[in-house]
């Protein structure tokens, strides 16, 4: 029997069409802030050429080049014709200085501010590196030479926004980057989802050092670690493999709140279907750039509204 699809209802149509229809605008992409600061005024008083353009313009340049999908030197050619448009008389640097400064470009996501604790969901997902490996795999077939990224993100469960993203080479394990992803988070942390992966003693230590509970299903196969310590406390893994072996491994999921996790594959979904899912750049560097550039995108995308749906009975 064909189980049939569940449907959803948005309470909230009117404002979240406002949101997708605002999206477009470029007004939130070019701001008077941008503007106002779009070059240097000071030397640095280091040794060579101070940079003409601050790290505001070339952010927003490189911001518009992923929103829209566009090579680097339309994005110039792009950014020209706005500010033709906009009667501003503003120089643009040469695309090559795009690619250059967008090596050590530090990008911060821009989040809305909590007025409590967070519950941050874990996951990771693969970017393909557009180039010579996609035509290696066309020519030749799949081969070990091959390359792609692993994009790294920890999401906040109750907004949807992209609080830490990593960005490393595929041999990276995902339990490896987890310490990195918390430390990117400043904000009080209440409960930590991921999934098997990172189901090993250091996620846990990483995830108590921050005063958080880490709700990680065991293997199947999962047996006790420890028994209990001197004082008599047992390890938090245990506790939760004790509590899937008495309830069932759904009803824990449920009692956890592991289920959100989910939301961690809904909002790579996004970021992958709004952008390309592809890095083009060639440098590890710059290619953590352009990633973080979307996420941040995204993040200012979700704070101009989300849907706000419920299940409709069938």
């Amino acid at each position: 029997m064909e189980t049939m699809k569940t449907r959803y209802h948005v309470d909230n149509w009117s404002e979240y069409d406002a949101a997708l229809v605002a999206r477009g605008s470029l007004n939130i992409w070019i701001s008077d802030e941008v503007v106002s600061a779009w070059k240097h005024t000071e030397k640095t008083g280091k040794r060579g050429a101070s940079n003409t353009y601050s790290d505001l313009a070339i952010e927003t340049l490189l911001t518009l080049k992923s929103v829209y999908r566009q090579p680097l030197r339309q994005t110039i050619g792009f950014a020209r014709s706005i500010f033709s448009l906009m009667s501003l008389e503003l120089d643009l640097p040469h695309y090559s200085t795009l690619s250059r400064r967008a090596e050590d470009l530090q990008v911060n996501l821009s989040v809305s501010p909590t007025e409590g604790p967070r519950h941050v969901v874990i996951d990771s997902t693969g970017v393909k590196v557009y180039g010579e490996g996609e035509w290696k795999c066309r020519k030749h077939g799949v081969s070990k030479r091959r390359t792609w990224r692993k994009l790294h993100l920890g999401i906040d469960e109750q907004t949807g926004e992209i609080l830490a993203a990593v960005v490393t080479p595929n041999s990276t394990g995902d339990s490896e980057v987890l310490g990195e992803l918390l430390d990117e988070i400043d904000d009080e942390i209440d409960q930590v989802s991921a999934d098997g992966a990172y189901d090993c003693g250091y996620c846990y230590d990483f995830i108590e050092e921050r005063g958080a509970t880490a709700a990680i299903p065991p293997r199947k196969d999962a047996k006790i670690w420890f028994h209990g310590n001197r004082t008599g406390a047992t390890h938090p893994r245990d506790e939760n493999l004790r509590r899937i072996r008495k309830v069932g491994r759904s009803n824990w999921k449920e009692e956890s709140n592991y289920h959100r996790r989910s939301l961690s594959e809904t909002g790579m979904f996004r970021l992958k279907t709004i952008f390309t899912g592809e890095v083009c750049a060639r440098k590890l560097e710059t290619q953590t750039t352009e990633l973080r550039i979307e996420c941040k995108a995204l993040n200012r995308m979700t704070q101009l509204g989300m849907p706000d749906s419920y299940p409709v009975a069938a």
